[in-house]
C-alpha cells in the first residue's frame, strides 16, 4: 500500500505539477464593473465593503500553538478598488480574534485603523476600520498586513487532545469555516461573494494539511520542533473554504488522481472503504457538467469522530466523518455529495448565505444523478425520498411558516447558522428535480453545463439563475413558455413550508413501506420476523424501512427488542442504521434503550445524529440528556455545542 506519513515524505504530486493551464485562468475575477452592477449581491452578513475593496489574494502566514491552543500569524490581503472615487477605507470582519497590527505594503500611507463596537445582532463580530490617507483610483491595488492571534473563542477551530482523537497519541487541531467564522481566524471580508486565491505557510510540530495543492515542506525549527509547511490555491475561493487541519495524519493513494487521509492505523481500513470509489464520482460529474476537474487531486481527511458534519468540501481536503466508514461501503455517497461540490459550491458559488441552495440544492441534485450513473436510475428517486422525508423533518421543527423554511430566507440580523438544515439541501433540489421534469431531462442536461460554465470562478444570487435559466431557453418556445407560466418563481423562492410533493419512483422503497406495516400491524397479521425479511436490502432501504416506523406510533416495546435481535440492528456497524433504530427505540418509550443510546451519542459529534439523538433522549429522560451532554459538553465541535445546547433549552437556564 502507497501510504506516506509527514513530515518525512512529501504528499501528492506538487501545485507545478498538476495546475493545468485550464485552473490558471482562474487567477483572474469577474470583470469589475460586473461584480459591482449585479443585483442584489450585497451579503447582509458580512461588516465587510466587498465591493468596494475586492480581496484577490491572501498570503497567510500561521504558526500553530498546541500548547496555549492559539493561532499566531498575518495575513497580507491584496485588495482591488472596484469603485470610482470611494476607495480610502477598508473595512474587515473580525470575531472574537486578536488583531495586533496593521500595515500597508503597498499603497497609501496608513491613516490609522481600529475595530468597531461589537455587533449587537447576528453574531457577526466587530468591524475593522482601516483608514488610507488618500484614496485609490478605480482598479488599482492596496497590499495591506495584519498581524493576529486567535483566541479561545475562536468558533472555526476546534483543539482535541490526544484523548479525543482516533488513536489517541498527539493533539489534533481542525478548522471550519462554514458560514461565517474565517473571521474568528484572521480578519478578512468574510462572505461567499468575495472569492481569493491563497497562499498558505503554516509552522506546526505535527503533519498539517491546507485547501490547496502542498509546495513545500522544510524549515525545522529546533526550538519549537516544527515544520513549515506550504500550500497553494491558485483557484479563487470564498473565504468559509479557508481550512487547514494539523495532527498525526498519514495517507494514503485511493485512485489516479485521489488519495484518503487519517490516522495511520486506519489507512488499511480507510484504503478498503474507498479505493476506486472516488474516481468512478470524479469521471461521472465530469461528464454530467462537460468540465474538468479543476482542484489537482482530490484527497479525502477522515477526522475525528467530533467532527460536526458529515463532510465538507474543502477544496483539494473534502473532510469528512469517520460515520462513513461503515465496512459496508453504503455511506461513502457522502464522498459524492462533497466531490459535487467541487462545482457546485467551490467553483460556482451563492453570492449569500440566502442563496446557500444555490451550492447545497445542485450538489445534492449532483450527488443524486452520480448516484443513478452507478446503482441506476431509479435510485435517483430512492435517494430523493430519503432526502423528502428529511425536508419534512426540518420543516416540522421549524414550523410550516417559518422564515428559515423558505428556499430564499431572509438572513438580515441573522446568523446564517441558525439557519442551517435539510432545507436549502432537499428544497433546493426538489426545485432543480421539478426544473429538471418542466423542460425534460435532454434539454436539462444541455443547461448544466452552460450553467457551469457561466459562472466558473463567480458568485451567483438566485435572482441571476433564474435569468441566467431564462436566457438559456429563450430561443426555445416550448421550455421558455413552461418556465415562465408553470414556474411561479415568487412562490418557490419565498414560500416557507414544503414545496410540491413530487412524483416518485416509489418502487425501491415499495418493499421498505410493506415490512414496516407488517410491523405496525404485526399482531392484526400474525407477522413473524425473520432476517430472511431484509434480503437483498442495501442499507439505505434498512433506513427507509426505519424512517417508516417512526412515522408510525409507537411500537410496543417487546416489538422493539425482537427486531433489534432479529435483524441485529443493535450490532450493526452502520451509523445510519443504528441512529434510526435508537429513534425507533426511544419513541417507544423503552428504557432499556436510554443509557445504550446516550453513551452511543457521546462518542458521536456528527450533528446529523447527535442532535436528534439528545432531542429524543430529552422527551424520554430530560435529566439523562442533560447530564450526558454536560459529561462531553467540551469534547463537541463548538458549532455542535452550541446547538445542542439550543435544542436542550441550557441557554434559557
Amino acid at each position: 500500500m502507497d501510504a506516506i506519513n509527514l513530515p518525512t515524505a512529501a504528499p501528492p504530486p506538487s501545485a507545478d505539477t498538476i495546475i493545468s493551464a485550464d485552473t490558471q485562468r482562474f487567477s483572474t475575477q469577474a470583470e469589475p464593473k460586473m461584480l459591482v452592477k449585479s443585483p442584489g449581491s450585497y451579503d447582509p452578513n458580512t461588516q465587510s465593503n466587498y465591493l468596494i475593496f475586492y480581496p484577490l489574494h491572501n498570503t497567510v502566514s500561521i504558526e500553530i500553538d498546541f500548547d496555549k491552543k492559539r493561532f499566531h500569524g498575518d495575513v497580507t490581503t491584496e485588495f482591488e478598488c472596484r469603485q470610482q472615487g470611494t476607495c480610502d477605507e477598508i473595512l474587515l470582519d473580525t470575531r472574537d480574534v486578536e488583531v495586533q497590527g496593521v500595515e500597508i505594503v503597498t499603497g497609501p500611507a496608513l491613516k490609522g485603523w481600529g475595530l468597531g463596537e461589537e455587533a449587537k445582532k447576528g453574531n457577526y463580530g466587530k468591524q475593522l476600520k482601516i483608514s488610507l490617507s488618500k484614496a485609490v483610483d478605480y482598479q488599482e491595488r492596496v497590499v495591506v498586513k495584519i498581524q493576529f492571534s486567535t483566541t479561545e473563542k475562536s468558533a472555526a477551530l476546534q483543539w482535541l487532545s490526544p484523548e479525543q482523537t482516533t488513536n489517541g497519541k498527539f493533539p489534533y487541531v481542525f478548522s471550519q469555516c462554514e458560514p461565517t467564522y474565517c473571521r474568528t481566524i484572521f480578519p478578512c471580508a468574510d462572505t461567499p461573494a468575495a472569492k481569493s486565491t491563497f497562499t498558505f505557510s503554516i509552522r506546526s510540530p505535527l503533519p498539517v494539511l491546507c485547501s490547496g495543492l502542498q509546495t513545500t515542506v522544510g524549515q525545522y525549527d529546533a526550538k519549537t520542533q516544527s515544520l513549515l509547511y506550504g500550500y497553494e490555491q491558485k483557484v479563487p475561493i470564498p473565504s468559509y473554504l479557508f481550512a487547514l487541519a494539523s495532527g498525526d495524519i498519514a495517507g494514503t493513494r485511493i485512485g489516479p488522481r485521489s488519495w484518503v487521509w487519517g490516522a495511520a492505523e486506519e489507512l488499511v481500513t480507510l484504503k478498503a472503504e474507498l479505493d476506486g470509489e472516488v474516481e468512478k464520482f470524479i469521471s461521472i460529474a465530469e461528464k454530467i457538467t462537460d468540465s474538468e476537474y479543476a482542484w489537482g487531486t482530490y484527497n479525502v481527511l477522515i477526522l475525528p469522530p467530533s467532527f460536526p458534519f458529515g463532510g465538507m468540501e474543502n477544496p483539494v481536503f473534502t473532510y469528512a466523518t469517520p460515520s462513513i466508514i461503515s465496512g459496508d461501503k453504503e455511506n461513502i455517497d457522502v464522498i459524492a455529495h462533497e466531490l459535487a461540490h467541487s462545482w457546485s459550491g467551490n467553483l460556482v458559488t451563492n453570492a449569500t448565505f440566502q442563496d446557500f441552495w444555490l451550492n447545497e440544492g445542485w450538489t445534492t441534485y449532483l450527488e443524486r444523478r452520480i448516484g443513478a450513473a452507478i446503482h441506476g436510475e431509479k435510485f435517483f428517486d430512492f435517494s430523493s425520498i430519503i432526502g423528502w422525508k428529511s425536508l419534512e423533518e426540518s420543516v416540522k421543527e421549524y414550523g410550516a411558516d417559518h422564515e428559515f423554511t423558505k428556499l430564499v430566507p431572509n438572513l438580515i440580523e441573522q446568523d446564517p447558522d441558525d439557519a442551517f438544515s435539510t432545507v436549502p439541501y432537499d428544497k433546493g433540489f426538489t426545485f432543480l428535480r421539478k426544473l429538471d421534469k418542466t423542460v425534460g431531462r435532454e434539454k436539462w442536461d444541455k443547461f448544466i453545463p452552460h450553467y457551469f460554465k457561466t459562472f466558473k470562478g463567480k458568485s451567483l444570487t438566485s435572482k441571476q439563475f433564474k435569468e441566467t435559466l431564462l436566457a438559456f431557453f429563450e430561443h426555445d418556445t416550448e421550455a421558455y413558455t413552461a418556465l415562465t407560466q408553470k414556474i411561479d418563481w415568487d412562490k418557490e423562492y419565498y414560500t416557507p413550508g414544503l414545496p410540491d410533493k413530487p412524483e416518485f419512483d416509489t418502487s425501491m422503497v415499495d418493499v421498505c413501506y410493506e415490512l414496516a406495516k407488517k410491523w405496525r400491524d404485526k399482531e392484526l397479521l400474525g407477522f413473524n420476523p425473520s432476517l430472511k425479511d431484509l434480503d437483498g436490502w442495501t442499507a439505505n432501504q434498512k433506513v427507509v424501512f426505519l424512517d417508516r416506523l417512526v412515522s408510525y406510533d409507537a411500537l410496543p416495546k417487546s416489538d422493539v427488542d425482537l427486531m433489534g435481535d432479529v435483524y441485529g440492528f443493535t450490532k450493526s456497524g452502520n451509523m445510519e442504521v443504528v441512529f434510526r433504530f435508537y429513534g425507533v427505540a426511544l419513541k417507544a418509550k423503552h428504557e432499556e434503550y436510554y443509557a445504550p443510546a446516550a453513551k452511543w451519542v457521546q462518542g458521536i459529534g456528527r450533528m446529523k445524529y447527535c442532535r436528534p439523538t439528545y432531542r429524543s433522549l430529552a422527551t424520554c429522560d430530560r435529566e439523562l440528556a442533560v447530564k450526558t451532554f454536560k459529561e462531553r459538553e467540551m469534547w463537541y465541535h463548538p458549532l455542535c455545542r452550541a446547538m445542542v445546547r439550543k435544542d436542550l433549552g441550557l441557554d434559557s437556564e
